[in-house]
């Protein structure tokens, strides 16, 4: 027999409004506690939640929560993420700018991304909003919402902040990779630039989501003279201020910085989470790939400022790779044609992505 809850679920899908929305508010919380409930009869309660989301918006509000839960769970994620049908349903009311639950629809598809399939956004299309003023890829949408929906700007009920979660998870495939160093027809903008401005957001999840996608895109060498050119993407200063906080220099290293980082404010701070700080030393390590990186990064004084993070973060793994760069940088390059150990210094700049 089925217990109380296993029935309480099948009123889910109740033709009345009422129980449907008393039912599901009354369920969410065992989204977390008991999400096998969701699971039976072959996820049919799930694909209920699915057809939900089209409902009032206090009854989507509660679908589309448990539905976030309900994704941390792999076989709920294969199912719900490979739905196009539902996919289409989830970025076509994310960029309605009345669309109330907006928010919950980005948490969604911040889970729904981490399926290898939806690498598939690198191609796909849909009308845009005319208030978006945007073009019909749906990754040049996620990006215009992520950029013009900060604090309510474009939906008074949203800020988009877990977009930022979207593109870093997007951004590990070779294909999306491309799409962000490469200067959009519609704009003139490279994607690139209109996100590196956040890593000084006051938003964690925007400066996390954002490091970790510089980072990723950073995993394409080819791109590293676009990254450092100040002309093209110019990353190095987006990545070196949220690692620098109000040491001082003497003038011989203070001179040689970037503009941006000297004359910075006595009440400088460095990003408070440090696992947005390791993020960005990674980066710079990703930088230091080829010799032109290795070089401007030595010219530029980027030395000094890992080094005061290594003595001022209380964190090893933020420690460790700044040791890592740290040795990439002290390290005198070989002549053409010398040995250079490779085994060795592969293990030095050994990074994963994110």
């Amino acid at each position: 027999m089925p217990t109380e809850l296993e029935e309480l679920v099948g009123f889910i899908a109740h033709p009345n409004p009422q129980i449907r929305k008393l039912a599901i508010e009354n369920l969410e919380p065992y989204s977390t506690s008991q999400p096998s409930i969701f699971k039976t009869d072959d996820l049919v309660p799930v694909k209920h939640l699915k057809f939900l989301v089209r409902d009032s918006p206090e009854i989507a509000q509660h679908a589309l929560s448990i539905l976030v839960n309900l994704t941390a769970d792999k076989t709920v994620l294969d199912h719900v993420a490979a739905d196009d049908r539902f996919l289409g349903i989830v970025l076509g009311n994310l960029v309605d700018p009345a669309e109330p639950n907006a928010n919950l629809l980005a948490m969604l598809l911040a889970n729904m991304v981490k399926w290898d399939g939806l690498k598939s956004l690198s191609t796909r299309k849909q009308p845009p909003p005319d208030a978006l003023k945007s073009n019909e890829l749906v990754l040049n949408q996620l990006l215009d919402l992520f950029v013009k929906g900060m604090d309510g700007t474009y939906n008074k009920h949203a800020d988009f902040d877990y977009l930022a979660y979207v593109i870093a998870d997007l951004s590990k495939h070779a294909e999306i990779r491309q799409f962000f160093v490469t200067k959009q027809d519609y704009d003139g903008i490279v994607p690139l630039n209109k996100i590196k401005v956040f890593t000084d957001h006051k938003s964690d999840t925007r400066r996390k989501g954002v490091a970790s996608t510089i980072k990723n895109v950073a995993f394409d060498v080819e791109s590293h003279p676009a990254f450092l050119d100040e002309d093209q993407i110019n990353i190095l200063p987006y990545i070196l201020l949220p690692i620098t906080g109000n040491e001082e220099y003497d003038d011989e290293e203070t001179m040689a910085m970037l503009p941006d980082l000297q004359l910075l404010p006595p009440d400088k701070q460095r990003d408070p989470d440090s696992n947005i700080v390791q993020t960005h030393v990674e980066t710079l390590t990703l930088l230091t790939t080829t010799k032109e990186g290795r070089e401007l990064l030595r010219s530029v004084s980027v030395y000094p400022i890992v080094r005061e993070t290594h003595s001022r973060v209380n964190d090893e793994s933020v420690q460790e790779v700044c040791e890592r760069l740290v040795q990439v940088l002290m390290r005198e390059e070989a002549e053409p044609g010398a040995e250079t150990g490779g085994e060795e210094d592969d293990e030095d700049t050994k990074i994963v992505e994110v």
